[in-house]
């Protein structure tokens, strides 16, 4: 009986250490997929005059599918670039205005560089890491609601529409990568921005806005 449970325990250990063995070590490049949740933690600004006094506005969350590309220049040192289609968020009446439901509508491509470092060794099952860098955050395709130009005189022959400013921002990172085979790994990250920008309507008014975002991350990556 006790070969059998001594062949087993050494049979699970050898698949534990060929699971492990350099998972990801310096020139490594890996891809992943997955999906991603940006969320905003929005400070606004009041829409400058003519406009009821602290008229101001809120960005919803938006969910999109994501990926990424990471090349592991050392053990240690990474660089991640992260890879997604724009996201969309609704924006809303908020302060004086907030009954007045959504307003408009923004694409929001965040294009970041992170300068990883990875903590253990390339064999470790499990590797935290911290990462920062900058992010380049495009906003497009905005759109306006009848509400926003009810708000600020205008009407359906001539609605008020809206510009978003894009922007520099700077983005720190915590995450984790699980490596449960030695090609194959899971991965989860937590990204705060730091971002302003400035948001212009047809009528002249703008409204200067801190969207500081939250961004969750999860995905599956393949080493090459």
């Amino acid at each position: 009986m006790a070969k059998p449970i001594l062949f087993s325990a050494a049979l699970c250990a050898t698949l534990f250490a060929v699971a492990s063995v350099q998972a990801q070590p310096a020139g490594s490049v890996i891809v992943r997929g997955g999906g991603t949740r940006i969320s905003p933690d929005v400070t606004s600004g009041n829409l400058s005059p003519p406009a009821f006094a602290g008229t101001t506005a809120d960005v919803k969350s938006a969910n999109q599918i994501s990926g990424g590309v990471t090349w592991m220049w050392t053990d240690h040192i990474a660089l991640d670039l992260p890879l997604a289609p724009g996201f969309k968020h609704e924006l809303v009446g908020d302060g004086a205005i907030a009954g007045v439901g959504k307003i408009g509508d923004v694409k929001a491509l965040p294009i970041t560089l992170l300068a990883q470092y990875r903590f253990f060794e390339p064999q470790a099952t499990l590797r935290p890491y911290v990462g920062a860098g900058p992010t380049y955050a495009k906003f497009y395709d905005e759109t306006s609601t009848p509400a926003l130009s009810g708000l600020t005189g205008g009407n359906a022959a001539n609605p008020t529409t809206l510009s978003i400013d894009s922007r520099w921002g700077f983005t720190a990172q915590v995450g984790v990568v699980w490596q449960f085979s030695p090609k194959w790994s899971l991965e989860a990250a937590i990204l705060k921005t730091w971002l302003k920008t400035t948001t212009t309507l047809s009528t002249g008014q703008t409204m200067d806005t801190k969207l500081d975002p939250w961004t969750y991350t999860f995905g599956i990556g393949y080493r090459f």
